[in-house]
């Protein structure tokens, strides 16, 4: 199963089963930041309300191809609407000056010439809140949110803005198509002196035959744990899961820059605990915006299958040479 297809993600989407694939785990092009330098790229829309529509209609078709217990998530980070000083390209954008959003310059006259209600009120320095639309949207759809995950990133690219703070995160957001799914907890380490974890829940093992019962129990050699309050809910005092604690949201990953992409690629690290959470070993995870392959790789890794979705063929080389030198093939 293993493969990344060279085409358009909603083309190539359309192509495939029902219910095929365990796990979605991407990050699609940001708008309006950067030209990936291909005809029908996602991202150089005229509108962010345009770019949203489009997204969500790529991910309707995900949703078809995702297992009913099937997981999905997405990494998103936002832009700021600032009035640029430099011109455009004369030729594509007729010199006229405009919004420009991280590298990317988008016409302000398009814009409110082909802007939807709001989008022609938005005000220059303004965030768009492009990330918190798309999941409203996907919401709209059908979708349901179980997460939003912040990556804070420690080394983060410094800002010369001198009129607000450095943005040092993005967003991941956990999706699923059913109430019901796939989902395997995963932990962190916890300060067994911090008291803000007695009669915690989400530190328990999962069906610990002592829980119901409010008796002290033991959960490693020498450490005992009385019912105290606790007991009287079925929690012990203090008890304390030796694997951790429930994962939290807040995930601290530095990025990590891929010397043979041009373009921006997220850190490996970002993909191991969705995919370990969300699909089962020899399921298959699928990245419509596959990129450097990172997903693609990631999932090797963790013995798991993959289908990558890639409308550059350059990018598709740079994947398939990168998991052939990390990991000895496709296959």
């Amino acid at each position: 199963m293993n493969k990344i297809i060279c085409g358009d993600a909603l083309t190539v989407l359309k192509t495939l089963p029902d219910n095929l694939v365990d796990c979605v785990m991407t990050s699609p092009p940001y708008w309006a930041l950067r030209d990936y330098g291909i005809e029908g790229q996602l991202g150089l829309e005229p509108t962010f309300q345009e770019y949203i529509n489009k997204l969500c209609d790529i991910f309707d078709e995900v949703k078809r191809v995702l297992k009913k217990e099937g997981t999905c998530w997405v990494n998103m980070g936002d832009v700021f609407a600032s009035s640029g000083s430099q011109r455009f390209d004369k030729e594509k954008y007729g010199g006229k000056e405009g919004i420009h959003c991280g590298r990317a310059r988008i016409s302000h006259s398009t814009i409110k010439e082909q802007g939807r209600g709001i989008t022609n009120q938005i005000q220059h320095k303004c965030l768009l809140q492009i990330p918190s639309r798309f999941s409203i949207e996907m919401c709209n759809r059908g979708w349901i949110l179980r997460n939003v995950i912040i990556w804070y990133k420690p080394n983060c690219m410094p800002s010369s803005a001198r009129d607000r703070f450095t943005v040092d995160f993005e967003y991941l957001y956990f999706f699923v198509k059913n109430k019901k799914y796939y989902f395997e907890r995963q932990f962190e380490s916890q300060d067994t002196a911090d008291k803000s974890n007695f009669y915690n829940p989400d530190n328990m093992p999962d069906k610990h035959p002592e829980l119901e019962r409010g008796k002290e129990i033991e959960l490693q050699k020498g450490t005992s744990y009385g019912t105290g309050f606790g007991g009287a809910f079925g929690y012990p005092k203090r008890l304390l899961n030796p694997q951790g604690r429930n994962k939290r949201c807040v995930w601290k990953i530095p990025t990590q820059p891929y010397p043979e992409a041009h373009f921006a690629t997220y850190p490996e690290k970002l993909c191991i605990t969705p995919i370990k959470a969300g699909c089962k070993e020899g399921g298959i995870v699928l990245d419509p915006f596959a990129g450097a392959g990172t997903t693609c790789l990631v999932a090797k890794k963790l013995n798991r299958q993959y289908i990558g979705i890639e409308l550059n063929p350059e990018y598709i080389k740079i994947a398939e040479q990168r998991i052939e030198r990390e990991c000895g093939g496709l296959i």
